[in-house]
């Protein structure tokens, strides 16, 4: 364990803006590998809900485009927003296409890895692997790419009603 915290970080977002992770902080943040062309790609509405009901208490979802499993996000920024958009309303932030696993692999998405494995050790499996973050910027737990965004509603609200420090 380190004393990293989310807000040591940034991304670019879809945009082409760069962005510091610094600017949730005091929020929960669930940090989600995405695909647009993936069986789970219907979890965007299920992510979308749970920001919406969510975000006034303090909840942000941040997506990032992954095109490392089976070549599922081949699209470009614009494409991929306007997909997300489109077809599944997503107003949450979303970020430009990252790795996640590798020698490439985001340094956000490094730090997540390390401080939370999976089955797989630390590796990322597959698209929608989601990470809960506190509002102190540490992770609280990671969940598999089966896991619906729906089922996360409980642990979302026990890491909402810890106040941050």
């Amino acid at each position: 364990m380190t004393d990293t915290t989310l807000s040591d970080f940034s991304a670019t977002t879809l945009a082409g803006e760069p962005q510091d992770l610094s600017a949730y902080a005091g929020k929960v943040v669930l940090v989600v590998n995405t695909a647009s062309e993936c069986g789970f790609t219907p979890q965007f509405e299920g992510l979308e809900k749970l920001w919406q009901e969510h975000q006034d208490k303090g909840l942000v979802v941040l997506g990032f485009p992954c095109n490392q499993f089976g070549g599922q996000e081949p699209g470009e920024a614009a494409e991929i927003g306007e997909f997300c958009q489109r077809n599944y309303g997503v107003s949450f932030p979303m970020f430009d296409k990252v790795d996640v696993n590798g020698d490439d692999a985001h340094p956000l998405f490094q730090w997540l890895r390390q401080e939370k494995g999976g089955m797989l050790g630390s590796k990322i499996k597959w698209n929608f692997t989601k990470f809960l973050v506190g509002r102190d910027g540490k992770v609280l737990d990671r969940y598999a790419p089966t896991t619906t965004p729906e089922s996360l509603t409980d642990d979302i609200e026990k890491a909402l009603a810890v106040t941050a420090e």
